[in-house]
């Protein structure tokens, strides 16, 4: 068994197209987990990581996929995550359990709007990273550019650990600055790893950069600082250990280079990972949400929590990530959130969508349970008392459609397949319309909708239609409104009767209770039962039955009655209250506002500025890039359906673009 100290949890995260399958591919090809190497589009079997055969007709990740392989004495296990904005929530169950991830950038594009969203995940969940400037043979790359943008959009202290041998189509390999020799990668898939002295001519520019290096990594290390001070050499293994303990405390975020899919650069990235990424016993300690510190020592109680469910045809996947004690085929557990006990079938570990079982996993492992009943989310544990640990953030959907079947026989389908993909997908919504009857379902984005719709086709065999996308939108209000609500009902025996008083006002989050009631004018176990009437009401507006959000209720007092009140009176006389002073506190629809990054040749670059103008968008700049230009936008989701078939058109098919939510702001 490997130690825990030489095992790797890490990720791979990135905007879309930023070449993380090809680079996912390159590891599993120089670890020896795979014999030949398969493009992500290059019309054979397709990349291991991406199996799902929408991932193949698409050409893009959709599911996070785990996989397991070894590089030296490490054991690296490695989930690949999608870059497309709807799928984030993979990328956000994927860092909330992993110990470090290996941040991709395009050596052209840079700093893009998904690598914000990656930054911002990776800081949510305190992930230590590696950054990989991927793509450096490609036409326009340059490095230092990327790295800038790193410091002044991401705010990052970036450590460049490498220096380039050429770039575009002269890029050859790397020059390592912590050891002072230069990579080059031959044979067939650049397999042949040789190191060699640097060349004469970039000898000068690299010792220029290991001195910005050791002057960035001299600020974490005194040992560092005085040796420099005394003009000696710095010892390498002084440079590794500041390089692994300002990496793992988040001071420094470092940098290195190459091109997956030309093969340069990866054995160089497996060796940062084994140095410099936290092994489980090196990350900060994990805390329940009851206060404790969970301990990753095999020899104590088992905490477990699942991270993503996968529904199959043999039963439900359930992959989990353990913290502390061992977990052996055959134990039983209890989950936390329903104190029910649960008995553990069989435990496999996972290659892409292929099983290899095994007979026990131990703190820090990820690991796939056979055939467990449970939701995203829960903690299982060993033995009482039972603890949770916190769960991850989950964004709110903002498009849905309406979907429906021509017969009877589909709709058992439907239904089966809505259930499955409610159950494994968190961000994928199911609701019914109150008017029409119609089914409908939410999500992250058109393509979001769009990968189901196929999936219910192909899986289930299913025929359905499809309505037009609607943009979810939210209702609000603009001012202060009083309430002074009396629910009083007598029907022979005992009656319902509840009053209520007080305020309803605007605010920034989404919903905030505060009681001041006094002198008793409301029982104290009614309380709760009114606050539970007032979010009731929020579930559905009064102007067209969206939601509703950012609002401040002030309970201020009220009335009771000794035998005709109880918790179902003041829950409903509270509904009914929030209703009423809602219609008199101006509202008003808030719309769903998205970040467009449109990357596109500059000579359509007034053509794109003008569409996004007209589109009710708002440019936040552009950037002009060698040949082509990177223009900003916040634009309404309403005016941003089929827009990249309109952005086709409108540049001879040679731009592409990228959205994400921002906010919920007011419509016009």
């Amino acid at each position: 068994m490997i130690p825990r100290e030489r095992i790797r949890n890490i990720g791979i995260s990135a905007h879309i197209d930023s070449g993380k399958t090809t680079l996912s591919e390159r590891i599993l090809f120089y670890t020896g987990r795979i014999h030949a190497i398969e493009e992500v589009r290059g019309g054979g079997r397709g990349a291991t990581m991406d199996f799902m055969p929408e991932e193949k007709i698409h050409g893009i990740t959709i599911t996070s996929a785990a996989t397991t392989c070894h590089w030296q004495d490490s054991q690296i296990n490695l989930i690949d995550t999608p870059g497309h904005v709807d799928f984030t929530i993979e990328v956000e169950r994927s860092l909330r359990v992993l110990d470090g991830a290996i941040m991709l950038l395009c050596a052209v594009a840079g700093v893009q709007s998904q690598s914000i969203t990656v930054d911002r995940q990776m800081k949510r969940y305190r992930v230590p990273r590696l950054a990989f400037i991927n793509k450096m043979d490609r036409m326009g790359a340059d490095p230092f550019r990327v790295i800038q943008a790193m410091q002044e959009r991401l705010e990052l202290n970036v450590v460049l650990l490498q220096y380039p041998i050429g770039k575009e189509d002269d890029f050859q390999g790397v020059i390592d600055l912590v050891e002072m020799n230069a990579s080059y990668y031959r044979g067939e898939n650049g397999e042949k790893w040789h190191k060699n002295p640097i060349p004469d001519e970039l000898l000068a520019s690299a010792h220029q950069a290991r001195e910005k290096m050791l002057d960035t990594l001299s600020l974490f290390s005194e040992p560092m600082t005085e040796i420099i001070l005394a003009g000696k050499e710095v010892p390498k293994q002084l440079i590794w250990d500041t390089v692994r303990r300002a990496t793992l405390s988040l001071e420094i975020a470092p940098v290195l280079l190459g091109s997956a899919y030309k093969n340069k650069g990866i054995q160089n990235l497996l060796d940062a990972i084994a140095l410099y990424l936290p092994s489980p016993v090196d990350r900060e300690v994990v805390k329940t949400a009851e206060g404790i510190s969970l301990n990753p020592n095999p020899d104590t109680s088992l905490v477990a929590v699942v991270f993503k469910l996968a529904v199959e045809s043999f039963g439900q996947l359930t992959y989990t990530r353990i913290y502390s004690g061992t977990l052996k085929s055959g134990d039983t557990v209890y989950n936390s959130r329903t104190g029910k006990r649960v008995h553990i079938g069989r435990l496999v570990r996972m290659h892409a969508n292929k099983r290899e079982e095994v007979e026990f996993a131990i703190a820090g492992d990820i690991i796939a349970l056979v055939g467990v009943d449970c939701v995203s989310g829960d903690t299982l544990c060993g033995e009482e008392p039972l603890v949770s640990l916190e769960g991850m953030f989950v964004p709110e959907p903002v498009i849905t459609l309406a979907i429906m079947t021509q017969n009877h026989e589909d709709e058992e389908k439907l239904s089966k397949a809505l259930r499955r993909f409610q159950k494994e997908d968190p961000t994928f919504k199911v609701s019914v319309d109150p008017e029409s009857g119609l089914t409908l379902i939410s999500g992250m984005g058109e393509l979001h909708l769009e990968i189901y719709i196929e999936r219910i086709k192909r899986e289930y065999n299913a025929v359905v239609d499809v309505g037009e996308p609607a943009v979810a939108y939210r209702e609000t209000i603009s001012t202060r409104a009083p309430f002074d609500y009396t629910l009083k009902k007598q029907s022979g025996g005992s009656g319902q009767y509840a009053h209520v008083t007080g305020w309803i006002e605007p605010i920034e989050s989404e919903f905030e209770f505060v009681s001041r009631v006094t002198g008793g004018a409301i029982p104290k176990e009614y309380i709760p039962a009114c606050k539970q009437g007032f979010q009731e009401a929020m579930s559905s507006g009064q102007l067209a039955g969206y939601p509703v959000t950012g609002v401040k209720v002030t309970l201020e007092g009220g009335s009771f009655h000794s035998y005709d009140s109880s918790e179902l009176a003041f829950r409903a006389a509270a509904h009914q209250a929030l209703e009423k002073a809602f219609t008199h506190a101006k509202p008003h629809f808030l719309e769903p506002i998205m970040l467009v990054e449109i990357e596109t040749p500059n000579e359509y670059m007034g053509k794109v500025q003008g569409d996004i103008a007209a589109r009710r968008g708002v440019l936040l700049g552009a950037e002009t890039i060698s040949n082509y230009s990177i223009i900003r936008a916040e634009v309404p989701l309403a005016m941003m359906f089929r827009y990249s078939t309109d952005l086709r058109s409108l540049t001879a098919g040679m731009a592409t673009s990228s959205m994400e939510f921002v906010s919920y702001r007011a419509c016009p």
